[in-house]
């Protein structure tokens, strides 16, 4: 995995086409094509793509460009390659180890966060917290 691209939280489709060299038309075709490829959007409507999403992407475009596979036969590889990586990263868990869940929590709440912190940013948010009327 290329992991030469700049580590955040998230990427716009604009600093994806950028890292991955795909043109976003593209990349909003492939998220058609992929399952696994579903970025966030914000209030905007911005795409609002993580790192494992421009992970996949590389892969994708891996397995598209490099290896030459058609799309339906990438599409299946991935598949394949996501069954192994489950079946792999299924240890037995203690009923009381929480330490895992807890980190997931904590990632998708600081998400959660960043598109909110985002969103107070939209000039039309800005206009209403301005008049004194923040709604909370």
């Amino acid at each position: 995995m290329d992991g030469r691209f700049p580590e955040k939280l998230f990427y716009r489709i604009g600093d994806v086409a950028a890292i991955t060299g795909i043109k976003p038309h593209v990349l909003r075709y492939w998220e058609s094509e992929f399952s696994g490829l579903h970025p966030r959007k914000n209030r905007a409507g911005q795409r609002i793509y993580e790192r494992r999403d421009v992970e996949l992407i590389l892969e994708i475009k891996k397995l598209l460009y490099e290896q030459r596979y058609t799309i339906s036969g990438a599409r299946k590889r991935l598949a394949r390659q996501n069954r192994r990586v489950e079946r792999k990263s299924a240890p037995a868990r203690a009923k009381g180890d929480l330490s895992e869940a807890l980190q997931i929590c904590r990632r998708e709440l600081q998400a959660l966060l960043i598109l909110l912190e985002h969103g107070n940013r939209d000039p039309a948010t800005q206009r209403g917290n301005s008049a004194g009327t923040a709604h909370e």
